[in-house]
């Protein structure tokens, strides 16, 4: 603390990011990392950036990264003016509510979700209510009609829990809020679920966010985007522009174009992370973890008899870890992200050991 420090400092509780502990040999399943490395044109389409004229680095990068909004456009079929980029999808969430959820009214979203919503609202002065989930940890549209408010935003499938909304469901909420942006933080869709993009044309109070993180495996990389209405689109670049000019690098650009349109690539990576979320899903329900249903590139469960942080640290001693969340309602829930299908057995190796 220092003297020094706004309130707004002050009053903050920083969002926490997932453990990346320096220790060998370890089996990493705490962030939602991809297991497999990134598509091949992008490792190329970067190292082509970097054997090209040497004067390049020196140059500012293109501040609208118009080649990456009509790679993303070409691969969801919508206009690039659709499209919005920044590094990595929380700069875009952040612009997000500063640019479509700072109103009078507060904001609605899950009290079970991606734990930087509230950070943002307290960052910007952005007033919220958290509404609960149903008794199964999924999101009641009904909850979201008939209620007034200055936003929605929630993750699809939601985070930690893995739950998936069905599309019509996403379409209920947007309609039945014509005056209020509707986000939905798509950061898993490709694992299972199929994406509001879909809706963006019929309902311009839409807006879907995405990431190259998890399902493009360019953690590394920082590039997100978003998707919607162009007049929400011209509002993030309002605030973007009244931020930082240059969010994306040149590495960054070319690295992620590529990566969009290598989309056999793509799609083999995420056929194989739902074929070993399926296996481990099935081989820890045999013994005897409550599963959670998952679209998602992670499981969440809990064990009826053992204490998940107990199991987590047993899991550690073992050089594996895995998420606790130490929050009601799920405080005995461990999430656990897909790996390797060696990753996996050892994890199930190693639970099984502890459980005797």
């Amino acid at each position: 603390m220092s003297r020094f420090w706004s309130q707004v400092v002050n009053d903050l509780t920083p969002y926490v990011p997932g453990e990346q502990p320096k220790i060998a040999n370890l089996i990493k399943l705490n962030t939602n990392e991809n297991p497999y490395p990134p598509s091949p044109k992008a490792l190329a389409a970067i190292q082509a950036e970097l054997d090209g004229d040497a004067a390049r680095l020196r140059l500012y990068p293109d501040p609208n990264a118009d080649l990456l909004k009509a790679a993303i456009a070409r691969h969801h079929g919508v206009s690039a003016q659709q499209v919005f980029v920044g590094n990595g999808s929380d700069e875009v969430l952040a612009h997000i509510f500063m640019a479509l959820l700072k109103h009078d009214a507060p904001i609605l979203f899950p009290d079970i979700t991606y734990s930087f919503y509230p950070v943002y609202c307290g960052l910007y002065g952005v007033d919220y209510q958290s509404v609960p989930l149903a008794d199964d940890f999924s999101i009641d549209p009904a909850d979201y009609v008939g209620k007034p408010n200055g936003g929605i935003i929630f993750p699809n499938p939601n985070a930690p829990t893995g739950r998936l909304l069905a599309l019509d469901a996403i379409e209920r909420i947007a309609k039945a809020n014509p005056d209020s942006a509707i986000v939905v933080d798509e950061a898993y869709v490709d694992f299972g679920g199929e994406s509001a993009i879909k809706l963006v044309d019929r309902y311009d109070n839409l807006l879907v966010v995405h990431t190259l993180s998890k399902s493009r495996s360019l953690a590394g990389l920082r590039v997100g985007f978003a998707v919607g209405h162009p007049a929400l689109i011209e509002g993030l670049e309002r605030v973007k522009n009244s931020f930082n000019s240059y969010p994306l690098d040149r590495l960054a650009i070319v690295g992620a174009v590529a990566a969009m349109d290598d989309t056999a690539h793509f799609e083999q990576c995420c056929r194989a992370v739902i074929a070993t979320r399926d296996t481990l899903s099935a081989d820890l329900a045999g013994l005897g973890f409550e599963v959670l249903p998952s679209a998602a590139n992670f499981i969440f469960v809990r064990h009826p008899q053992r204490d998940a942080a107990e199991l987590a640290r047993a899991l550690r001693e073992r050089s594996i870890i895995v998420r606790h969340f130490k929050l009601p309602r799920i405080e005995q829930f461990l999430r656990i992200t897909v790996g390797t299908d060696a990753e996996c057995q050892a994890l199930v190796a190693g639970l099984r050991g502890i459980l005797g």
